[in-house]
């Protein structure tokens, strides 16, 4: 599998408290038809954080299931307790994902050697490729580019890293301390297309939920040379990009799928429904950009 270009990291939609299926499936199909280059279940955009175990594995089998291998799928699968990430990974494992992604443990706040013994532990118990995830705005926690860098030495299954913080300064460090090929996807849509410019291989993106096509075709005219068509699709994505921040990710974009008839517009606690003014702001944005 080849992880470079647009994966979507994918929201998870529920029904009478449970996993959509039959939504979900429609969801991952419109993304492939769209020409998305990957997908990411159960990460923060997914919920996962208000899912049980059981959840989880069935959402990433789900996931793969309906890929049928046409795209990679990278499943979330970390936590801030090690034996826990273990297990998560075993799960994404059996389910047939390529790779996971493994969120820097939050709460804890270890330090860079316990960053790397908790990485090391987790390819020796559980080992298959994965991508360590830097959000310190999530964990409290910023893995800094020398800690990322020598994690990318010396734990053989991390392959690539999802860059959260939207700082190019740090970006520009990791690319140039980590080892030749490691992967660097953009974990903030504003900055995809700067990313890219510096040596990143592309994003797991949020905004490719209601417009897998535009991000997919902005990475690809840039792999392509054609800058100023990147370029172009950049400014055209980043009214979208703010509005699906206005309130707590994934609250706009979920809500925006539910305005594209998607899916249902259903929530977990503690994540509550998008305030009425917001909706309002939402539904207008999608309608000048020609989502709704």
């Amino acid at each position: 599998m080849t992880f470079q270009g647009a994966f979507t990291a994918l929201v998870t939609p529920f029904k009478d408290g449970a996993i959509d299926q039959d939504a979900y499936r429609e969801l991952i199909e419109w993304q492939i038809e769209q020409g998305i280059d990957g997908l990411v279940p159960c990460g923060t955009t997914g919920e996962a954080a208000t899912m049980t175990h059981e959840e989880q594995g069935e959402a990433i089998r789900i996931c793969v299931e309906q890929a049928k291998g046409r795209v990679p799928v990278i499943a979330g699968a970390g936590s801030n307790n090690t034996k826990e990430a273990v297990y998560l990974t075993d799960l994404a494992k059996k389910a047939g994902a390529d790779a996971t992604l493994q969120i820097t443990p939050y709460y804890n706040k270890p330090t860079p050697q316990g960053l790397l013994e908790h990485f090391k532990a987790l390819s020796k118990e559980a080992s298959m490729p994965f991508f360590l995830y830097n959000v310190p705005g999530r964990t409290g926690l910023n893995a800094q580019p020398e800690t990322i860098a020598r994690i990318a030495r010396e734990v053989p299954d991390v392959i690539g890293v999802k860059e959260a913080t939207g700082n190019l300064e740090q970006c520009s460090n990791l690319i140039e301390q980590c080892p030749e090929g490691f992967i660097v996807f953009s974990g903030d849509d504003f900055t995809v297309l700067p990313l890219l410019s510096i040596g990143g291989h592309g994003a797991i993106s949020v905004v490719s939920n209601i417009a897998p096509k535009l991000m997919s075709e902005m990475c690809a005219a840039y792999r392509a040379g054609n800058t100023a068509k990147a370029k172009e699709i950049h400014y055209k994505l980043q009214p979208l990009n703010r509005a699906m921040f206005i309130e707590t990710n994934p609250i706009p974009v979920k809500t925006s799928l539910g305005m594209m008839g998607k899916l249902e517009t259903s929530f977990r606690l503690p994540i509550v429904p998008l305030l009425p003014e917001n909706e309002l702001k939402l539904k207008n944005i999608l309608k000048e950009n020609g989502i709704i």
